[in-house]
């Protein structure tokens, strides 16, 4: 396959779908180059809640406001969760922030071909560090774990881009594959590996 396979994927760091999305579709796209096959991935920009502080709260406190303290005890206290995926979520230590800076941080990577590794490294950082990705000495430490020049600049570009994304119509996770289909919620491993393959 000459042309490379140009998917754009909808992604939010603190949207556990969207790691566990993410997660399966890397894992499909290297299986799909392993074959020879050729992906240009173009991650897209997206906050669930854009009007989130900076300095952020416990996930636990938030998800207590919006379910009720029982239903996030049973979710904090659920180790199951992305363990199929070799995934190692605490979500009492995951503190919930902003992620505007992060998503610039993350387009800063991408320009500089690292976007892959600097989407797994915020997400980790997030769902199993417990850091705050809004903190601008966290980012740019992880940034620098990453291999990763930051710079103050692209916050313009990023919200016209956040723009341009929300006009998708699609909550994240969600895998817009050039030329059809749109795939979103966490799909399988397999399905993201055949549709690479169509």
């Amino acid at each position: 396959m000459d042309k490379p396979r140009r998917v754009e994927v909808v992604l939010d760091f603190v949207c556990v779908h969207s790691y566990r999305g993410f997660s399966r579709f890397t894992r499909a796209t290297r299986r799909f180059r392993a074959g020879s096959g050729q992906v240009e991935t173009v991650y897209c920009p997206f906050q669930l809640q854009p009007e989130a502080s900076c300095a952020g709260e416990p996930l636990f406190e938030v998800w207590k406001r919006q379910r009720g303290e029982e239903v996030a005890r049973a979710l904090v206290s659920d180790g199951s969760f992305g363990v199929a995926d070799g995934l190692e979520l605490n979500f009492g230590r995951a503190w919930f922030t902003n992620t505007f800076d992060a998503h610039r941080i993350h387009a800063q990577a991408s320009a500089q071909g690292r976007g892959e590794q600097m989407a797994e490294r915020l997400f980790r950082a997030y769902f199993t560090d417990g850091l705050n990705i809004a903190d601008p000495d966290t980012l740019t430490r992880l940034a620098s774990e990453t291999g990763v020049v930051t710079s103050e600049t692209g916050a313009a570009g990023l919200r016209a881009e956040l723009e341009r994304v929300r006009r998708f119509d699609v909550q994240p996770p969600a895998f817009r594959f050039e030329g059809g289909p749109v795939l979103e919620g966490e799909q399988s491993e397999e399905l993201f590996l055949t549709t690479l393959m169509r």
